[in-house]
């Protein structure tokens, strides 16, 4: 198996690789490597070798329905074709990943547009964990002269808050951290909840970091708008026919390295919000309800359901 597959479900496993949209654009480049790099000789074999990639790259993380979506994409490319020669199918691979990354960017650039209009002008935005959409919508927002301030979450155990803290200050955003337990208390404040997802069940339920639940159901009692920023591809089309979305349990030593023997410490990494706690999803369709996904979805994006 080549190197780049192994190098980067590495890389994914270990959190060197985090976001969703940065993981899926890691397992298409590394997807794209090993087509350059095959010696396969026949298509069966090559589809035998993109397979056995498409294995490693799954369990790399099992919340990851975009990545996942990417390198069906991909790999269903190289199975419609009716060539047979190896390098042509090289070809597909090469131009169907390119086709994912322009479509996934071109997604981007739409859902910060439609969510920058959402924003009002010296609104309060509280925000959970980093997503690279949300803070590109917000800097949307920002570029278009909106004003506004951020409350961040810290995000335990992993602070990935920090890295949203940090990008907002750099756009000069008026920016507040807070401890993930300090939400209720800030709420009354905000304007705006704006979390990204990890994951869209066919419910219009949402998996997204530890802790937007809470945020989700506080947000409701407070009856502040509680929106989720995601691609539509981060759908997952295995809960249409009865499975979970699985949500990863991470090292205890996350929570507490030097743990008490005999201690039980659990680490869900991702949760479950649901669809009734949430205002709209923001996608590259617009904003749409969390229970029209499906509908969406075959209209949109049909092949995902193949």
């Amino acid at each position: 198996m080549s190197e780049s597959i192994k190098t980067t479900a590495a890389e994914i496993r270990k959190l060197k690789v985090q976001g969703a949209r940065n993981v899926a654009i890691a397992a298409i480049k590394a997807i794209e490597t090993l087509s350059k790099e095959t010696r396969t000789k026949t298509k069966n074999e090559f589809l035998a070798e993109l397979s056995g990639a498409r294995k490693i790259l799954f369990a790399s993380r099992e919340t990851e329905p975009l990545m996942r979506n990417a390198v069906r994409y991909i790999i269903s490319q190289v199975e419609k074709s009716r060539e047979r020669k190896v390098k042509p199918l090289t070809s597909i691979v090469s131009v169907a990943s390119q086709q994912f990354l322009a479509d996934l960017e071109d997604s981007k650039e739409k859902i910060a547009e439609i969510g920058a209009r959402r924003l009002r002008n010296n609104s309060v935005v509280l925000t959970h964990c980093h997503s690279s959409t949300v803070t590109h919508l917000l800097k949307k927002a920002r570029d278009e002269g909106k004003t506004f301030e951020v409350i961040c979450t810290e995000t335990r155990p992993l602070f990935q808050g920090r890295i949203t803290a940090k990008e907002m200050l750099k756009l000069g955003v008026k920016t507040t951290f807070i401890v993930d337990s300090a939400a209720r208390f800030f709420i009354n404040q905000v304007d705006t909840v704006i979390v990204g997802a990890d994951a869209i069940t066919s419910e219009g339920n949402v998996i997204n970091k530890i802790g937007t639940s809470i945020i989700a159901l506080t947000a409701h009692e407070a009856r502040t708008p509680f929106y989720v920023v995601s691609e539509l591809l981060k759908f997952d089309p295995a809960t249409v026919y009865g499975d979970y979305e699985r949500i990863e349990e991470r090292s205890l030593d996350e929570v507490w390295k030097d743990a008490p023997k005999k201690l039980v410490v659990r680490n869900p990494a991702f949760e479950v919000t649901r669809r009734d706690f949430i205002h709209g999803i923001v996608c590259e369709d617009g904003i749409i309800s969390p229970h029209a996904i499906v509908e969406v979805m075959h209209r949109k994006y049909p092949w995902v359901f193949e």
